[in-house]
């Protein structure tokens, strides 16, 4: 997993609880990269889970909740680090369509050892889509997340149902997402 998330992940914890609480969930768990990251050095995805443990255990916030908290956090981070990824977009829809034809290819660019997930769809209706997210990585709760910051970034109403489909390691995820109309009937 790319350093920069864990930075991102690190940042958002001293921002949003203290400092402190960076040090302490650092400590309490058992890291070979002992909590120093680079945002462009690779650390084994196993650090990421036990750092959200700790802060879970420490902030007594579910896990699944906290994922989520991180994906929205880094989906509105990456509005800033790399928005010409996400400006040339209308709406969520059409920045999730491209997610793997364009925007993993030019973090693969970027970070030619990345691993990201894959993104699939499928168009279920003008205002309808269902949304497959797969990774080795058991993230669902934080692509959750970054779906959620990314309908909030384009400022649209939109229903999320989840389906966590069973895999032996990893995440296999569909997401059916619904635009809710603000028009009156």
């Amino acid at each position: 997993m790319k350093g920069l998330i864990f930075r991102e992940f690190i940042d958002m914890v001293e921002t949003q609880f203290s400092a402190q609480m960076v040090d302490d969930i650092i400590q309490a768990s058992t890291l070979e990269s002992e909590g120093a990251y680079t945002t462009v050095g690779t650390y084994p995805h196993d650090e990421m889970l036990q750092l959200v443990e700790q802060l879970s255990i420490r902030s007594e916030i579910p896990i699944p909740g906290l994922l989520r908290h991180f994906g929205r956090h880094l989906f509105h981070r990456f509005t800033v680090i790399h928005p010409e990824y996400i400006t040339s977009h209308a709406s969520a829809f059409d920045l999730l369509k491209v997610l793997d034809d364009e925007v993993h290819v030019e973090v693969r660019k970027l970070y030619q050892d990345a691993e990201v997930p894959t993104f699939d769809y499928q168009d279920l209706s003008e205002n309808r889509m269902l949304f497959i997210y797969q990774s080795s990585r058991p993230l669902a709760d934080c692509a959750h997340g970054l779906i959620e910051g990314c309908v909030e970034y384009f400022g649209e109403t939109m229903s999320i149902e989840r389906t966590d489909l069973p895999v032996d390691t990893g995440a296999h995820t569909h997401f059916i997402l619904h635009t809710i109309s603000d028009a009156k009937s």
